[in-house]
């Protein structure tokens, strides 16, 4: 693997020069996990941060009753766990591969070091931290305030978001996607199916197909004007529709 693209092609180092990406590549450990393999479980020394260089990662908590809830997904580009930049401590989740692929492993002390040596790298590092702070709060009020309905609707628009495409495979099995939403699989299903009674998707084995990103968007509570820019075309009407 070419460690200095798959550095640059991190989404947080986007913008660094030949120099600061060549410098992030010398403190970088290549690793490889296969699927279901874990990475590092809650209460383990956070002895560094990680970027997914393919394949793809789960980061999740499991409570006293023993039932996992997914906090957030990775795939290519992201970095995850970089709290223990800044925090050290112990990583306060588990994470563990969904499939095979190679990560990229940047250890605490070294990192600090390039980051004691390049302020702009600190504030890039800040900046996603801020990104992620956001993030986080976006779920909690989802799981709060939402109904499933609008948690799914606006998971199924960050999908189309991200891939730029109508059709998308769901990231994640049913189950794990049903707690990543903070339900259960039954739950899950009828809002799945109601949505494709109602021509907002329709359902071929795990991909799904949005066919009315507007109304998707007016239940999510989102703008609906953005609905077809978050694909970066006009979505059509759902077919059958007036």
């Amino acid at each position: 693997m070419d460690t200095i693209q798959a550095v640059a092609d991190i989404s947080l180092f986007s913008g660094l020069g030949p120099k600061e990406l060549a410098a992030l590549a010398a403190v970088a450990e290549v690793r490889r996990y296969g699927r279901g393999q874990d990475i590092f479980f809650s209460g383990d020394p956070a002895e560094g941060f990680f970027s997914v260089a393919s394949g793809k990662v789960r980061i999740y908590q499991t409570s006293l009753a023993g039932k996992e809830h997914i906090i957030h997904v990775f795939g290519p580009g992201e970095v995850f766990a970089e709290v223990a930049v800044f925090a050290g401590g112990v990583y306060p989740a588990n994470a563990q591969a969904m499939e095979e692929g190679d990560y990229l492993f940047f250890p605490r002390e070294r990192f600090r070091k390039l980051l004691a040596d390049d302020p702009d790298l600190a504030l890039t590092m800040l900046g996603l931290l801020s990104i992620r702070l956001r993030q986080l709060v976006r779920k909690l009020e989802d799981l709060s305030l939402r109904e499933v309905p609008a948690r799914l609707a606006s998971h199924l628009l960050l999908l189309g978001a991200q891939s730029k495409k109508r059709v998308l495979p769901l990231d994640l099995p049913k189950g794990q996607l049903a707690a990543y939403l903070g339900t259960i699989p039954e739950t899950l299903s009828r809002v799945l199916r109601r949505f494709v009674d109602e021509g907002l998707i329709s359902l071929t084995g795990s991909a799904v197909e949005i066919l009315d990103a507007a109304r998707l968007e007016a239940l999510a509570g989102a703008p609906t004007a953005s609905a077809g820019a978050a694909f970066g075309e006009k979505m059509p009407p759902a077919a059958g529709r007036g």
